[in-house]
């Protein structure tokens, strides 16, 4: 049967997959490759380093997942052919499921290795000669120096998210990690941005690639992104006020801090949303149930710090709530990136005090645009609201005079009659 014949809705048919591969295309839901897709698997497939800049949930998983399954089934090595290197243990699940499911109809095995939890498991698994092996830095490091990881017959290197994994540190493990793997292999690497540290690795690290550049800084035209100007005291209940909107069907809400996200999730809940916290200190057993239960809808919100904001492919995600300002410009398309993807539409606020006006300007610079004011009735920055409550200000519009205003009046008069009375006596 040939390939047309399986699959011919497929637009994945025209790569000339082998007909198991393309079962797992059709198992996973895809239709037409996506642009990352059409525009890098010929050319892994024909074993040409790859440079691929796009931003995440573009469909990068099955452009270099395809390939690599595409080798192994040809060569019908024993142990492990290829290396996939992601910056944290969500990201590195999620390529890992992915994988499976794209072969689902073949017999390759897949190992997902990560730190946070016993390497028991996972040697055991290493023991098996799995054809594919997903991990962190960390932990493939830890596991290479124990002698449970052998790296030296990896035919293919992948890093995905790799500014990602710059910004975590990872830049010497990762060179750790090359020094460890054939110089003869091919290589690919995905990335978002295009920081002077990664240019000078891809230099290295890439022989000749094919380049494919889809990503910019500018957010997703599938995302309408706006700037909440509120005080700091009044996130809480603008954030509610959003969350209970009708359109609001999931939404990721990014904090600055670890103890936000946690107290933040707890408010939330005790306010009755189905929300969950996503934060560092989590155990991996609890990170991985809070995902899960993002995913399965068992909850609606999910309260994050940065940890979540790359990588993590959560579909029919509607909202992004920034209730926190991104620690750089950089990351805010990353955190905003979690809705509106798969060409899917989303919405997406950040909420700015008087203290945010440096990263408004750096980030608006950075994305070449000005980012759009939202205007919500009864919020406005710190400033906006001295200007309006300002004497002047009121006078001039006519506004009633606030109740602490009329107070305020009161005790000068009283203090000025009291003076008067003081110097006639």
């Amino acid at each position: 049967m040939t390939a047309n014949a399986t699959m011919p809705l497929s637009g994945f048919d025209r790569l000339k997959l082998p007909d198991v591969l393309l079962r797992g295309v059709q198992a996973a839901g895809f239709g037409d490759p996506r642009p990352i897709q059409a525009k890098t698997i010929p050319a892994g497939l024909a074993g040409r380093d790859v440079l691929g800049l796009a931003q995440t949930g573009t469909g990068k998983t099955a452009a270099f997942a395809l390939p690599i399954l595409d080798r192994i089934l040809k060569a019908q090595q024993g142990g492990p052919t290829a290396l996939v290197v992601a910056p944290t243990r969500e990201l590195a699940t999620q390529i890992a499921e992915e994988i499976k499911v794209l072969a689902k109809f073949t017999r390759i095995k897949l190992v997902t290795i990560y730190g946070g939890v016993s390497s028991q498991h996972q040697v055991k698994a290493l023991r098996k000669k799995p054809g594919i092996i997903v991990g962190c830095p960390g932990r493939i490091l830890d596991l290479l120096q124990q002698g449970f990881l052998r790296l030296d017959r990896i035919e293919v290197l992948v890093l995905d998210e790799a500014d990602h994994m710059f910004d975590m540190g990872f830049l010497p493990d990762i060179r750790r990690i090359l020094a460890a793997v054939p110089s003869q292999r091919q290589s690919l690497l995905f990335s978002a941005t295009m920081p002077n540290e990664i240019c000078g690795l891809a230099n290295k690290f890439l022989k000749k690639p094919h380049v494919v550049k889809l990503a910019g800084s500018a957010p997703a035209q599938t995302i309408d992104h706006a700037l909440c100007m509120v005080p700091e005291r009044q996130k809480r209940t603008l954030l509610e006020q959003l969350l209970s909107g009708d359109n609001c069907d999931s939404a990721i809400v990014f904090t600055r801090t670890k103890y936000r996200a946690r107290r933040l999730a707890e408010q939330l809940g005790k306010a009755g949303y189905r929300a969950v916290g996503l934060q560092g200190n989590l155990s991996q057993a609890k990170r991985d149930r809070a995902m899960q239960g993002f995913r399965a809808r068992h909850y609606d919100i999910l309260v994050a710090t940065d940890i979540a904001a790359r990588g993590i492919d959560v579909s029919g995600v509607s909202h992004v709530i920034n209730f926190d300002v991104p620690s750089t410009p950089e990351a805010y398309t990353h955190r905003i990136g979690r809705t509106g993807r798969a060409e899917l539409e989303g919405g997406a606020f950040t909420f700015v005090t008087d203290d945010d006006h440096s990263w408004v300007k750096a980030t608006e610079r950075m994305i070449g645009a000005p980012i759009p004011r939202r205007q919500t009735e009864g919020f406005g920055s710190t400033t906006e609201q001295k200007a309006a409550n300002h004497p002047m200000a009121r006078k001039e519009a006519g506004a009633p005079r606030s109740k602490s205003s009329l107070r305020r009046q009161r005790k000068k008069k009283l203090r000025f009659r009291s003076k008067q009375t003081a110097k006639k006596g």
